[in-house]
């Protein structure tokens, strides 16, 4: 059985592309039963985000991964194959490393991806697709992470979405302190963003939620309010900077809701960041002339300056996750002699256990107990040493100097014993 990782990332597919497979977060469960029932794959978990969709597993036959995740997303293979990638191995395992430690993420060394991996397990784990060869895997993964960002620079000054989303919004606004800004979600990314836009010190601060326990909690830690999410049409106007990320899988809001805001604005201009895949705010909004509509892709631009300063640091971290893939795959080598061993030693003890049945028989009936001693030490040498002696009697040819090197090291003899 071998590991392998399949899926698509910002730098092979776009956005459009991307949203199409998402898994939403309520259905990860079903889908990972419904992987392993259907398809050859003994151990798997899947990781979700607006900027990846991967699957992490374990088979004899690959192959029949990708076509699971097209027939599961009802996509014709042929339309997202040229954006699929398939790591096996050792590759895979690389991969995961560098995923867990922000070395592929669109924000170089951003520490939520980690936390959503830490999910992507837990749900593994809850749906019983992980066995003790991914639960490694994974152990491993959270383990070489947390060296990186340890020991490394990668996490210094990190630039993330949140982070990302305000320093787009400040292109726009000369001071966001005077700003009104709304929340669409209330999730793990609107909590950061929440974060981040609360310490600029926003005019406003609003949450709008489905369910309004999350919202309020949100509002009240960062001194705003909550709305329900079917009050965003009306209040829209009232907001100059809009941040959304949902699971839904339709856009919430759209191109009229939009121009209706724009109208009552009497188009002061307005910042609209989506975070969500799929996309919450319809893609036509960003042809409006007052609004700065932008996406997970966009996020990218504003981290350029900062990657010169931070390519030390990720020589370094590259060079840990080499060596922590190395140990890795000499484990998961290692697994494949345990059924050797455990035969080797039962043998073994076979051995010993009929030797020490024939010294017990022999001293029971009185026979001198060093004499016992000596036959049973000679016994158990002749029977140890009969199975390697016939081997290399047998040896012809060739593969008598072969097979004679291969005993010297199993031994540690040397050649001129």
């Amino acid at each position: 059985m071998q590991l392998f990782a399949l899926g698509l990332n910002y730098h092979t597919a776009p956005l459009a592309i991307r949203e199409q497979v998402a898994f939403r977060p309520e259905r990860l469960a079903e889908a990972l039963a419904h992987l392993v029932k259907v398809k050859p794959v003994r151990e798997a978990a899947i990781l979700s985000t607006c900027n990846r969709t991967e699957l992490y597993f374990a088979t004899q036959q690959p192959q029949h991964a990708a076509d699971w995740f097209a027939e599961y997303h009802h996509i014709p293979l042929r339309d997202i194959s040229p954006y699929l990638y398939t790591y096996p191995q050792r590759d895979a395992v690389r991969h995961v490393f560098r995923v867990a430690s922000g070395l592929d993420s669109m924000v170089l060394g951003e520490p939520q991806i980690l936390g959503q991996m830490k999910d992507a397990v837990r749900q593994a784990e809850e749906a019983g697709t992980l066995g003790a060869t991914m639960h490694k895997l994974f152990q491993r993964t959270f383990s070489v992470a947390k060296e990186v960002r340890s020991t490394t620079a990668i996490g210094a000054n990190i630039v993330s979405m949140a982070a990302a989303a305000v320093h787009l919004s400040g292109r726009i606004f000369e001071s966001l302190s005077d700003q009104r800004v709304l929340f669409v979600g209330a999730g793990e990314m609107i909590e950061l963003c929440a974060a981040h836009f609360g310490g600029e010190q926003p005019k406003h601060l609003t949450i709008a939620n489905r369910t309004s326990a999350r919202a309020e909690a949100l509002a009240e830690r960062f001194g705003g309010e909550a709305i329900r999410l079917d009050q965003v049409g009306d209040v829209l106007a009232s907001y100059d900077i809009v941040v959304s990320c949902t699971g839904s899988p339709l856009p919430i809001i759209g191109l009229g809701m939009v121009e209706r805001a724009l109208k009552a604005r009497r188009h002061r201009p307005m910042v609209m960041v989506d975070l969500a895949v799929p996309r919450d705010i319809e893609a036509e909004v960003a042809e409006l002339d007052d609004v700065f509509l932008y996406t997970v892709d966009d996020l990218a631009q504003v981290v350029e300056s900062g990657l010169e300063s931070r390519q030390a640091a990720v020589v370094e971290a590259e060079g840990i996750i080499d060596q922590r893939v190395d140990g890795f795959i000499h484990w998961l080598d290692s697994r494949d002699t345990v059924p050797t061993i455990r035969a080797l030693r039962e043998h073994a003890d076979l051995l010993r256990q009929a030797e020490l049945d024939k010294a017990l028989r022999l001293l029971a009936r009185g026979d001198d107990p060093h004499k016992v001693l000596e036959a049973l030490s000679h016994g158990l040498t002749n029977k140890l040493m009969h199975a390697p002696t016939r081997f290399l009697n047998d040896a012809e040819g060739e593969q008598r100097g072969d097979c004679a090197e291969l005993v010297q090291r199993l031994f540690h003899l040397h050649k001129d014993h």
